[in-house]
């Protein structure tokens, strides 16, 4: 099993800032202490290249980004603020989604232990991310001639916003988001197919409409490659949540996404996105549900 991590994942925020940045470190060193990951198989990745940023944004945000000139108005939608530490922290993680990505092409599956930023358009970040790190993989691998199509299945409780507007005109390229109906964001993009779910929905109507609707979105993608925002904001309790899975009903989920994918033969990058339970190291050992199906299915 190998996976994309680095230290500096991790950047401090003020306190009492609502965003779990100490998940990453968390998530890391209880995969390590499962022996779920070796240290062997921790790939660290090196920061983005600005060109590769660029296939998704605007040379302009980039640079805001990097130089620090985003305006006070950027970076009240972005929600975090601005760092060096920040900055390096989203070059890293982006990079991060490119190698696991590229690992998951030839191992069958790998894992970039952040990552998931769906939220960030090509000219701006929103809803604590900064650049969107599965849309440039894509890119890079689509460049590259790695791959032709790609399906992403995002089933953070939150709308994959940026990642459905970067897409919306790319046949190449199918979304598939399970989100809350009534949940952030408020104003919704057109994903290939969006499933809106109702507040309070708990396991059995969660995977009835997964067991529903991940099918059809593999069968219509027909894609080289799938990347998989396993965020674990849908559970009961998140304090962004809204819904009302059991960690029982997560691993339901894990387990059949990733033998979908693993039964159609498609290569599977997964992300973490979203998860905001009441401690970070909760949060981690939620977010490990999704390695411990993986390792079961993959070997």
């Amino acid at each position: 099993m190998r996976v994309s991590y680095h230290e500096a994942y991790y950047v401090p925020l003020p306190e009492k800032h609502p965003f779990p940045m100490g998940k990453y470190p968390a998530l890391y060193h209880y995969l390590l202490s499962e022996n779920l990951i070796k240290t062997g198989n921790v790939v660290r990745p090196n920061e983005a290249e600005l060109q590769d940023l660029i296939l998704v944004h605007t040379a302009e945000y980039v640079h805001g980004v990097i130089q620090g000139t985003l305006s006070s108005a950027a970076i009240r939608i972005l929600g975090m603020p601005w760092s060096s530490g920040l900055v390096r922290r989203s070059l890293l993680a982006c990079q991060g989604t490119i190698n696991a990505a590229l690992m998951a092409l030839h191992d069958g599956w790998a894992a970039n232990l952040a990552g998931g930023t769906h939220h960030a358009f090509p000219e701006h970040g929103e809803g604590y991310c900064v650049f969107n790190d599965v849309a440039i993989a894509i890119r890079v691998l689509q460049q590259a001639k790695w791959i032709r199509r790609a399906l992403v299945v995002d089933l953070d409780v939150h709308q994959g916003n940026g990642t459905a507007y970067i897409f919306r005109n790319d046949p190449t390229v199918f979304t598939f988001s399970m989100h809350g109906e009534k949940n952030y964001p408020f104003h919704k993009q057109t994903s290939d197919l969006d499933v809106a779910l109702p507040d309070g929905l708990s396991d059995d109507g969660y995977m009835d409409c997964l067991r529903r609707f991940l099918p059809q979105s593999i069968a219509l993608a027909q894609p080289d490659v799938a990347f998989y925002l396993a965020g674990v904001d849908v559970l009961a309790g998140d304090r962004l949540g809204r819904l009302n899975l059991s960690p029982w009903g997560l691993r339901q989920r894990e387990y059949f996404v990733l033998k979908a994918l693993h039964a159609a033969q498609i290569p599977v990058c997964i992300t973490l996105s979203g998860g905001y339970a009441a401690s970070a190291e909760e949060t981690a050992r939620m977010h490990a549900i999704c390695y411990q199906e993986a390792r079961s299915i993959f070997g």
